[in-house]
């Protein structure tokens, strides 16, 4: 090596050494987490600019613009980067035979990024592949799919779904994708995963890996880019002729596309679209199909359906139910009730919007609701009493945690079957067990449309003994931010009574939500009970003990 190099060699390889201590101190634990992980790095970047050496795992997002050459700094020459590549290769194969094997991927690169008197030049310093991490690493990946999986029962873990959709997609691993395969077990994990939490999070780690595979290797290799960044367009190859080999790839766009148009927001549907149009392109019949009826997957008498007086068409891909009622009466709205009810008992996606056709206009007495076709359609079924227990069968069929009407967002976000449940609630007793049930499934923390629906109950029917035990449910599950006046209502004695014997058997928690909510908090309901006597200062005084407040 030329001597004036040794300087800038010891700095450089100081630099390394030190990164490489840094990242390897938490590694063996990091790889615990998941057996999908066999190592936690697989790219270091060595920068030589301005004088500076760094090390970092950080890939640029984007093109950076070269930097600014300070004035008198030292730069290299591209016999002097000639001369410390294979150097720089040498010492990361030392470190890589020697570290902890947790500490660095299966797949590992090292990239050089050095400034010359004529810009920037990146170099490949190293690429690695250690061959025995990447047979355990499939060998766990196949044994993770039978257990976990195929032969799995229970939710699984959001981490192994993170790291199982990106080796699954990974062609390192497998240059021949197995598109059926993939989305098979991307299927089972939302069907293990169903009605958790978790579901969204799981959904997302599935759709990332998916959508960058779309965007940034299959479009490239059969199409052309134009227009503008945030408004492409895409046009065939001229060169490119499609062949059987092509269909797997098809296979997994569309159902890249139908999840994306199924679960992501609003503004990444033109993807979706963009996808099965580009399939279409390629000669998919199943794109072209689903464009026009949906996924296939659910019987045609169920997506379908017209007789004299309505038309309802499904689209689960689109997750859309469109019906045009050519009469308005209660027959039309009964079989557009069954239509939409059966969509939900056979898995037609929660998340779902109503596109209707109707010269009615009836809206629910419940402010701050969205007016949409969704909301018109059940305000408008609701004015035939013969049709409530069609609502209601259809409320208990669409209820479901974590889901939401597409074409509400922010605060005006509604759990399916919403509109039903909040305008049979305010029109007979008789669906208070129903309003109960569907506050037990509220998602609170993304959703706040039951604060308006509880201010419409308190309205219609006021506070007494026998609305106080769903009201106590609206309570439980309504946000912080719900304004009520009911203090002096449910401080008559009896309906003091009735909340006490509510509230047992609740968490502490819980009960000091219901009486922030009430009174304002447990401060001042604790000199509420020191002026009062007999029987209510005595239920004060539990109130306060069951939220884990002393007594007055």
């Amino acid at each position: 090596m030329d001597q004036t190099l040794v300087p800038l060699w010891d700095e450089m390889k100081a630099e390394i050494d030190k990164w490489m201590e840094y990242i390897g101190e938490n590694a063996e634990e990091i790889v615990k987490r998941s057996p999908l992980q066999v190592g936690v790095h697989n790219h270091v970047r060595l920068e030589y600019i301005n004088g500076r050496v760094t090390v970092t795992d950080e890939i640029p997002e984007f093109d950076q613009p070269a930097s600014k050459m300070r004035h008198g700094v030292e730069m290299l020459t591209d016999a002097g980067i000639r001369e410390l590549v294979p150097e720089l290769a040498a010492h990361m194969r030392h470190i890589l035979n020697t570290q902890h094997p947790a500490v660095t991927d299966y797949y590992f690169t090292f990239d050089g990024v050095f400034q010359t008197p004529d810009g920037e030049v990146t170099e490949r310093i190293l690429e690695h592949v250690d061959e025995a991490k990447k047979k355990l690493l499939l060998d766990r990946i196949d044994a993770y799919i039978t257990e976990k999986l195929l032969e799995g029962q229970n939710p699984t873990e959001p981490l192994d779904t993170f790291f199982l959709a990106r080796h699954l997609l990974n062609e390192r691993l497998d240059p021949e994708l197995d598109a059926g395969r993939i989305c098979m077990v991307f299927d089972k994990i939302q069907q293990l995963n169903k009605g958790t939490s978790h579901l969204g999070e799981h959904r997302g780690h599935l759709i990332r890996p998916l959508r960058r595979f779309a965007e940034n290797r299959w479009l490239p290799r059969y199409f052309e880019r134009e227009g503008k960044e945030w408004e492409p367009v895409y046009r065939k190859k001229s060169d490119f002729h499609p062949d059987e080999s092509e269909e797997g790839m098809l296979e997994l766009i569309n159902y890249t596309a139908a999840l994306i148009l199924k679960y992501e927001p609003s503004y990444s549907r033109g993807l979706g679209v963009t996808l099965l149009n580009c399939a279409a392109e390629l000669g998919s019949g199943q794109a072209r199909l689903m464009i026009r009826e949906g996924s296939g997957t659910l019987p045609k008498e169920a997506v379908y359906s017209r007789d004299d007086f309505a038309e309802c068409r499904a689209n689960d891909v689109f997750a859309e139910v469109g019906i045009t009622l050519k009469r308005e009466s209660e027959e039309a709205y009964a079989g557009a009730l069954r239509f939409v009810t059966r969509l939900m008992k056979l898995g037609f996606p929660k998340s779902y919007q109503i596109k209707l056709k109707s010269s009615a206009k009836q809206w629910l007495p419940v402010k701050g609701l969205d007016k949409s076709g969704t909301h018109r359609f059940f305000a408008n079924a609701l004015a035939y009493p013969n049709l409530h227990p069609l609502l209601e069968e259809y409320a208990r069929a669409a209820m479901e945690t974590y889901e939401w009407y597409l074409d509400t967002e922010g605060e005006k976000n509604c759990m399916p079957g919403s509109y039903a449940v909040f305008g049979l609630g305010l029109t007979d007793r008789r669906y208070f067990s129903l309003v109960e049930d569907y506050m037990k499934k509220v998602d609170e923390e993304h959703q706040s449309v039951q604060n308006q629906f509880t201010a419409a109950f308190i309205q219609h029917y006021g506070v007494n003994e026998e609305t106080l035990p769903t009201l106590v449910q609206c309570m439980l599950h309504g946000s912080d931010s719900m304004k009520l006046k009911i203090k002096a209502e449910v401080e008559e004695e009896r309906n003091l009574a009735c909340l006490a014997e509510q509230s047992r058997g609740l968490q502490d928690y819980q009960v000091e939500h219901l009486i922030d909510l009430i009174w304002g908090g447990t401060d001042k309901l604790t000199k509420i009970a020191a002026k009062a006597q007999g029987t209510s200062k005595a239920l004060f005084s539990e109130l306060l003990q069951l939220a884990g407040r002393p007594s007055a």
